[in-house]
């Protein structure tokens, strides 16, 4: 087993939600991250190449800082890369799922709703997980992309659009009025949670809000539970100039981003 921090992934900011769970579990867990923000958003890429870049970023990321364990906090790169990236690190990689698991069983309604990108609302291996996990609940859908957007700019300094914010979760309301009712959301998108208090107060009803922060950072404990020490760390990298993130960045403890060299993949 390694001795390198553990390393966060993610397309954008929604990675440091996911960051900030794993210090609620272990405060002393030194911690870097990475940030492909020359590709922002990925939903824009096709899966293949895609892959492929999530592979090549991930293992300049990687060797970069010497990390012990790679999280990749980012629902897209978890469906699309974990067997490339399992395949070319020597280090465990820990992905990420909606947690439509957990959703299913704290809903007393039977009706959940699914906020997550439109990529991850129509992947079939989000809907095996509704399949497998919540067969008896009504699910709502709802793509809301728009969030995403509203998290890079929120994190840099930039106001809330809140129209635009109820625009996007108006679906999800009106699941509230339906019978059975909804009464559980799986934020399934990594970036959603930094949200969640401006979400909760939007919400015209008392909701239950589930993301998979808690689960993520379980199971770095269980693959690495020799890594909580005191070693110093919080570097960050980026594929593009990102200093308008650096306040948003220093606030989940991690300092002013470097530039990371990525080697080119065929189709880029």
């Amino acid at each position: 087993m390694k001795s390198g921090p553990v390393l966060m992934f993610d397309s954008g900011v929604g990675g440091l939600s996911v960051a900030h769970a794993l210090r609620q579990h272990y405060p002393e867990l030194p911690m870097c991250y990475a940030c492909d923000n020359a590709w922002l958003p990925y939903g824009l890429r096709d899966d293949v190449t895609l892959s492929r870049r999530i592979v090549s970023v991930c293992k300049a990321a990687v060797d970069a800082c010497q990390a012990s364990v790679l999280v990749v906090a980012c629902n897209t790169a978890s469906t699309l890369a974990l067997e490339g990236l399992r395949a070319t690190l020597d280090i465990p990689v820990v992905g990420t799922v909606p947690a439509i698991k957990p959703a299913a069983r704290s809903s007393q309604t039977r009706h959940i709703g699914l906020l997550a990108t439109t990529a991850t609302v129509n992947r079939p291996y989000t809907q095996a997980l509704i399949d497998n996990f919540a067969s008896d609940c009504v699910v709502t859908k709802v793509a809301a992309d728009a969030l995403v957007t509203e998290a890079e700019a929120w994190l840099s300094g930039a106001p809330l659009d809140e129209k635009r914010l109820q625009q996007a979760l108006l679906p999800l309301w009106q699941a509230t009025q339906c019978t059975p009712a909804l009464d559980t959301v799986v934020l399934g998108c990594t970036h959603f949670p930094l949200l969640k208090p401006i979400l909760v107060s939007l919400s015209p009803n008392p909701l239950i809000w589930v993301d998979s922060g808690d689960a993520i950072a379980r199971r770095v404990g269980q693959v690495a539970p020799s890594l909580v020490n005191n070693t110093p760390d919080g570097r960050c990298f980026t594929t593009a100039p990102a200093t308008r993130l650096i306040k948003g960045l220093a606030r989940y403890g991690f300092q002013s981003p470097q530039l990371l060299t990525v080697a080119k993949i065929d189709g880029a």
